[in-house]
């Protein structure tokens, strides 16, 4: 199992990509299922996610060609309605392909998923909006077993803000009969660049990026052309490094529009942050201000970038209160940066975070994909070297993380 060796104590400088976004990529990938036809997408990152989802739409009879960072995926001989567990396993994102399935095939049997252990995330929101369009659900051997036949549209209001839950309903809705609001749905970027990529294969949808989004069912799509948005939380990764490092990276093919919340925190932390259209400059100079922060939903904080913002306190001047709000099982990093000299404190979930001069280098294990991440940031800023085992999870959502730092000046190499 390959494993990620930092060596801290350099500041970082230089210009790195953005790669397309992963959370973007994988439903966008999956409403492929919706159409006959061949549709291309371009800016797709190179991953383990992704490798994993063009796997499974071969395995349900789409034709799937790929080459750099270009798919395109013709689902016209769709055959299959099953995904079976070895795929779903591994990725909790394959449950998005039980909406589209349902809408084209009028069935679906799906694996109940994976994915990393940062918490529950039950999919019973996906089931009680499916039922509402008229779908009937079982729940048999571990897995969701859904048959309708047309769907009907509904009104449906989400107990809790669902990203995967609007995706999945969003996709299912766009070919039921009537109209579909769903209340209470997610906001992020991710779920406007899914609805803006049905919108291109004929879909009628309004509202994508509010809390209300309206679906006019159609009778069928066509295939289209979509390029994947940049990545906000590889972007946020890389500027909590120049924080961090009191280094100067700017940040090119990235969108500055999507990460409000952690510039403005990160500001905050005393960080010199520039903008324009597509590009972020960040510096960074003397002490690093302790910040409070709470994750919330999409304008809010990013409960994926919680992990890496810890890094930072962990070395700011002063404590920090971190409130995790999304996942209840998020805070299994908090161990492994104990090991390299952090102060946390944790009580439900509340971290107290008291900045000490220095990390400590030290053998650490990455838990789930953003705690990764996180090991990475405190490897570049501890005293020694840092070996991070277990870094499958990175490749699930970081293309060539270590390239890109090796690029800004870290000493940091891959073992295989």
């Amino acid at each position: 199992m390959d494993k990620i060796v930092v060596n801290g104590g350099r500041s970082l400088k230089g210009t790195v990509r953005i790669s397309g976004a992963k959370n973007a990529a994988l439903p966008i990938l999956i409403s492929s299922l919706l159409v006959e036809g061949v549709n291309t997408y371009t800016n797709v990152p190179d991953l383990m996610d992704i490798h994993s989802t063009t796997l499974l739409l071969s395995k349900l009879g789409a034709r799937v060609e790929t080459g750099g960072s270009r798919v395109c995926i013709d689902a016209a001989g769709l055959i299959e309605h099953e995904a079976a567990y070895d795929l779903v396993r591994k990725m909790r994102a394959s449950v998005l392909v039980l909406g589209p399935l349902v809408a084209r095939l009028g069935k679906a049997r799906v694996s109940l998923p994976g994915g990393c252990a940062i918490g529950a995330r039950p999919i019973n929101l996906h089931l009680k909006g499916l039922a509402a369009l008229g779908a009937e659900i079982e729940l048999k051997h571990g897995y969701v077993e859904a048959s309708a036949g047309r769907l009907k549209g509904a009104d449906i209001y989400f107990d809790i803000v669902t990203v995967t839950g609007t995706e999945n309903l969003m996709m299912a809705a766009v070919l039921a009969d009537g109209t579909t609001t769903l209340r209470n749905a997610a906001r992020e970027p991710e779920v406007v660049a899914l609805a803006d990529t049905l919108v291109k294969m004929g879909a009628d949808i309004e509202g994508a990026g509010t809390s209300i989004i309206t679906i006019n069912g159609v009778d069928s799509l066509k295939p289209a052309e979509t390029s994947i948005i940049p990545d906000r939380i590889e972007t946020g990764t890389f500027m909590m490094s120049a924080v961090l490092t009191r280094g100067d990276i700017t940040l090119v093919d990235c969108e500055p529009d999507h990460l409000g919340a952690t510039i403005n925190i990160m500001r905050q932390t005393g960080a010199d942050i520039e903008t324009t259209d597509n590009s972020i400059r960040v510096t960074m100079q003397g002490e690093i201000n302790s910040v409070d922060v709470k994750t919330q939903p999409y304008p809010g904080f990013p409960t994926d970038m919680q992990a890496q913002f810890m890094v930072l306190m962990s070395i700011a001047d002063g404590s920090a209160m971190i409130s995790e709000t999304i996942f209840e099982n998020r805070y299994i990093h908090v161990s492994e940066l104990i090991r390299m000299g952090a102060n946390i404190k944790v009580d439900g979930n509340i971290a107290i975070v008291k900045g000490v001069p220095k990390l400590s280098g030290a053998p650490v294990m990455a838990t789930d994909l953003r705690a990764s991440a996180s090991l990475i940031l405190a490897g570049l800023v501890a005293d020694g070297s840092t070996r991070i085992n277990r870094v499958y999870h990175l490749d699930r959502g970081y293309e060539s993380i270590e390239k890109k730092f090796a690029g800004l000046g870290a000493d940091i190499k891959r073992i295989k």
